[in-house]
């Protein structure tokens, strides 16, 4: 199984996108923009960290757990921009699952993109 988001998903899942986020130009496809604003992102994090419980700072770490959750995933490989995120990436490898009622609750937050529309 192979999965890739487009760059501002993978930046939502950092919990710091914010109604006031900007973008130098060329850095996030305008489309992408448009059709998810910064605004958006930050409430959808906002309702998945009040629903579980964590942090912002936590979303990135949840969804390296939520993946390998599936039965069909049984390897996590995340890019990633800087040192220190290889090591908490790395950190997360330590076993330990999310609780049962995790994935159940992520599965309630499901947001249906067409990344290609």
């Amino acid at each position: 199984m192979s999965s890739s988001a487009p760059p501002s998903t993978r930046a939502g899942l950092t919990g710091r996108i914010t109604a006031g986020s900007a973008f130098p130009r060329g850095r996030l496809p305008q489309p992408l923009l448009r059709r998810r604003p910064p605004a958006q992102v930050e409430r959808r994090v906002a309702a998945i960290c009040g629903d579980l419980g964590i942090g912002p700072d936590d979303m990135a770490g949840t969804a390296l757990r939520f993946v390998p959750s599936t039965p069909a995933v049984s390897t996590v490989v995340p890019g990633t921009r800087s040192v220190r995120n290889v090591e908490r990436d790395t950190a997360l490898s330590d076993g330990r699952p999310l609780t049962d009622d995790q994935p159940a609750t992520l599965a309630g937050h499901r947001w249906q993109r067409n990344f290609h529309g």
